[in-house]
């Protein structure tokens, strides 16, 4: 492969996901999270003010310090990338389960 090319199964995606439970992202919100991004092969990441944390730890979800109506960038890269993104896009959108 030549320099700066993108395997195939490397494919690069990336969302903007909106915090919307009350209490933002805590211990259980995060734990469902990592559930979800740990089925995966791809690698995924979040960023959030200038912050970037690995999306498969807990604790590094934690320490985004992300309330309710925080705006978290999901970049995710691998062959199941968007499937991933896309699940996770519909746990933030049930707001976690929570009220």
């Amino acid at each position: 492969m030549e320099k700066g090319e993108v395997h195939p199964s490397g494919q690069k995606v990336e969302k903007t996901l909106v915090v919307q439970n009350q209490m933002g992202i805590h211990a259980r919100p995060a734990a469902m999270v990592v559930r979800v991004t740990n089925r995966f092969k791809s690698e995924i990441y979040f960023e959030k003010d200038g912050e970037q944390v690995n999306g498969k730890s807990i604790m590094g979800l934690m320490m985004l310090a992300a309330g309710k109506g925080s705006k978290i960038s999901a970049v995710a890269q691998g062959p199941d990338a968007e499937e991933m993104l896309g699940e996770l896009e519909s746990l933030f959108a049930k707001k976690f389960e929570e009220s």
